[in-house]
């Protein structure tokens, strides 16, 4: 396949610059999508044997995954106009090599603290890379010939989705839990030199007003996370009616409070008022963060329970989750001729009540359930989430209030990170402190915690029916500079944001 070469980008301000290498940028977008990808789904397969090799407790263990999901959640908004203001080559550059270099930091830790803190230095840089990739096409390929490098990119996620749990799985057999993250160094280094070496001016990006860009919306939606995920963590252990959880949910009520005064006040606040007021768009981002938090929350407590429970080996766990991810990327096409066909609310209630009945499947299955029935448990729910995703990408981008596409894309990706943060974190609350040798704890927490996810799954049916529900298209597609192209969805496992 053969991606078409756009005319040369003009240099900026008169200078004589070498010519883009478009092929360059394209390969870098490519590859710095792809490493967010697959450095989250390697993660869940390791998880168990990060546990065992770090003596660390189950709720240390959830916050490897929610500490760069939080830093992601919080700063994405704000990585999108930075990239606006400082170039998104540039970003692209600095968060591929950060990335790289929090990676190498994991792979040698020496123990879960330095794990958990090195993971949100992750997101942080995870936070730059990942608007970057989109907007570094849109920079260098002109609207009529984007269409084939944003299918490439959108396509190398869906395989990176794929492939991450097998690789993961056989990295860790065969040489433990911290070569998953030793792979990401050569790629980002890769990514760096794709950057350097496109070529692709400072000048060419869209140049967003010279103020000092705002980040207190997303440290506060940050810190009021942060206190629920702890508090949510330690339930387990504590209950509901010990003062540190009560303390923990009234001090992340507390910061919410605060983050809503912030954002009334503020002068570009994370949800502008105009977005807040689109019943469309605010429906899509609930229904998101509802069936993320059950889809990521039920990946969570069956990676333990297939490896601690059933003896399976990473690889092993691994290939009976497989049916999800197939069923992601061949469900995402379906899932849009439905869209078009039956309209946005139909589609999301039947995309929701999948995902719904796909982890109620799996909470009805135990030791005796064979890897076929378990497999079609996972593909139901693989099948209901890329309906999910699909029609509320569309709603967001057809739905957007003018002016306010890239607002609306960033919260969007905002809102399918927090998500599975809340997923784990109530899952990690509901199974067992136990380890690996306690096979029937584990088996019998499943069913319960399952059960749960299913519930707070179904909380997204409210949002759903809100949407439009006539048989229409979502929208034009928009041809600016500031909305680009709306992407094909397929769906990542543990980098919903790249979605």
């Amino acid at each position: 396949m053969t991606v078409p070469a756009p005319p040369p980008v003009p240099p900026s301000t008169g200078s004589a610059t070498a010519p883009v290498r478009p092929r360059l940028a394209l390969a870098g977008s490519v590859a710095g999508a792809m490493i967010v990808a697959l450095d989250g789904s390697v993660l869940f397969v390791a998880q168990p044997s990060l546990q065992r090799d770090l003596s660390a407790s189950l709720a240390q263990v959830q916050w490897t995954s929610t500490a760069y999901l939080l830093a992601v959640a919080s700063l994405l908004v704000l990585a999108g106009r930075l990239g606006d203001r400082y170039g998104h080559t540039r970003l692209l550059l600095t968060g591929s090599l950060g990335f790289g270099a929090a990676s190498l930091g994991i792979a040698v830790a020496p123990s879960v603290g330095w794990v958990i803190a090195l993971r949100a230095v992750q997101g942080v840089f995870g936070a730059l890379l990942q608007p970057a990739t989109p907007a570094l096409l849109r920079q260098v390929y002109p609207p009529d010939r984007l269409g084939l490098p944003v299918a490439l990119r959108t396509s190398a996620i869906g395989v990176a989705a794929a492939a991450g749990p097998l690789l993961g799985g056989f990295l860790v057999a065969q040489f433990g839990w911290r070569s998953v993250f030793v792979v990401n160094v050569p790629v980002a280094l890769l990514i760096g030199l794709f950057c350097l070496a496109a070529r692709v001016p400072e000048g060419t990006a869209v140049r967003a007003p010279r103020r000092r860009p705002e980040a207190g919306g997303g440290l506060l939606l940050a810190a009021a996370l942060a206190l629920l995920v702890n508090a949510l963590a330690e339930v387990e252990l504590h209950g509901w009616a010990d003062r540190r959880t009560v303390g923990g949910l009234l001090c992340s009520a507390a910061v919410a409070a605060v983050l809503v005064r912030h954002e009334r006040r503020g002068r570009d606040p994370l949800v502008p008022a105009a977005v807040a007021r689109s019943v469309p768009v605010t429906a899509s981002m609930a229904m998101l963060l509802f069936t993320a938090s059950g889809l990521f929350g039920a990946l969570f407590v069956s990676t333990y329970v297939l490896q601690y429970a059933l003896g399976l080996a990473p690889l092993d766990s691994a290939l009976r989750a497989l049916p999800m991810t197939a069923l992601m990327i061949v469900g995402a096409p379906v899932a849009g001729r439905l869209l078009r066909a039956l309209g946005a609310r139909t589609t999301a209630l039947g995309g929701t009540l999948l995902v719904v009945l796909g982890i109620g499947w799996l909470a009805g299955t135990d030791s005796t359930t064979g890897p076929v029935a378990m497999g079609a448990a996972f593909a139901v729910l693989g099948a209901g989430y890329a309906t999910v995703m699909v029609t509320a990408t569309g709603t967001v981008v057809g739905d957007a209030p003018p002016g306010y596409a890239g607002v609306v894309g960033g919260l969007k990706q905002t809102a399918v990170n927090i998500g599975p943060v809340l997923g784990i974190a109530v899952a990690a609350g509901l199974l067992p402190a136990a380890g690996a040798g306690q096979a029937e704890r584990w088996e019998g927490a499943m069913g319960p915690a399952l059960l749960v996810l299913a519930a707070t799954a179904a909380l997204a049916l409210i949002p759903a029916a809100l949407l439009p529900g006539t048989r229409r298209r979502t929208g034009p597609p928009p041809r600016d500079a500031d909305r680009g192209r709306p992407e094909s969805a397929a769906p990542c496992l543990t980098s919903p944001s790249e979605v």
